[in-house]
């Protein structure tokens, strides 16, 4: 790379980085002022609130990360043209499309970090923001995800009606259809646990329907314990807990 391509890269990276720090310094004095009212609350102390702010940063780089590179680029460039260095420049045998192709490849550059930057360590910082705060608060962090979902497996529906912690549920459902999407089996239980694996639920009510005879025979049993063998996994799970935009490309495509 010549002297002045380093040059033009430089000057770039280094507004980009400055547009970053002062969009970063902006977020964090907001941020402060609305984690006021919570401080004084149980153990959540300003250096609580302080480390809170610190850990969501990553998060606010990389969802603002297109803004940021766009306006360190502009002003990168409106420097060297106000200081006549581009009439330089281009003077010296740099055509205007060389110097487009230097700005958006040291925006690309910007781009791939943010991205590795985003999907590695982001979600990471994110979650320990959220731990370290809702336990300095004395909040349940699984409390706050305590929604229920639905998933579909083949011919079969689950239902949770609360997602405790990702492994225990309450008021669970399982339903089976056939290949004519008729139910052929109800299953239901206060509480179930899942191991990564298979879901153990316990005092069960299963209602059984017959299709076989003119007249739909419903059958009804009672058991102590009833697994049900599952495909997904605990990722899926504790992907649930979670808003999209909060989740990595990674996990949003499994």
């Amino acid at each position: 790379m010549k002297i002045r391509d380093r040059y033009i890269n430089k000057t770039l990276r280094n507004y980009t980085l400055v547009v970053l720090l002062i969009w970063l310094s902006i977020y964090s004095f907001f941020n402060f002022l609305g984690e006021l009212n919570s401080i004084g609350q149980f153990d959540y102390t300003v250096l609580e609130a302080f480390k809170y702010i610190i850990l969501q940063m990553p998060e606010v780089a990389y969802k603002q990360a297109s803004p940021i590179i766009l306006l360190g680029c502009v002003l990168g460039m409106g420097y060297l043209a106000t200081t006549n260095q581009l009439v330089v420049l281009q003077a010296s045998g740099n055509s205007v499309f060389k110097l487009t192709a230097l700005t958006i490849r040291t925006a690309l550059i910007f781009v791939f970090m943010t991205i590795a930057f985003g999907e590695i360590i982001a979600p990471i910082a994110s979650e320990e923001a959220e731990k370290g705060r809702t336990k300095a608060l004395g909040e349940n962090f699984a409390s706050q995800n305590q929604e229920g979902f639905w998933i579909r497996e083949g011919g079969s529906y689950l239902n949770v009606g609360s997602n405790i912690d990702g492994k225990l549920f309450t008021d669970v459902t399982i339903i089976e259809v056939n290949s004519s999407n008729k139910i052929t089996s109800v299953v239901k239980s206060e509480n179930a646990t899942f191991d990564g694996k298979s879901l153990k639920m316990n005092n069960s009510d299963i209602f059984s329907i017959n299709y076989s005879n003119d007249v739909n025979d419903i059958s009804f049993k009672e058991r102590n314990s009833y697994n049900k063998i599952v495909s997904f996994d605990q990722d899926l799970i504790d992907s649930l807990k979670k808003e999209p935009d909060e989740l990595t490309t990674w996990k949003i495509f499994k």
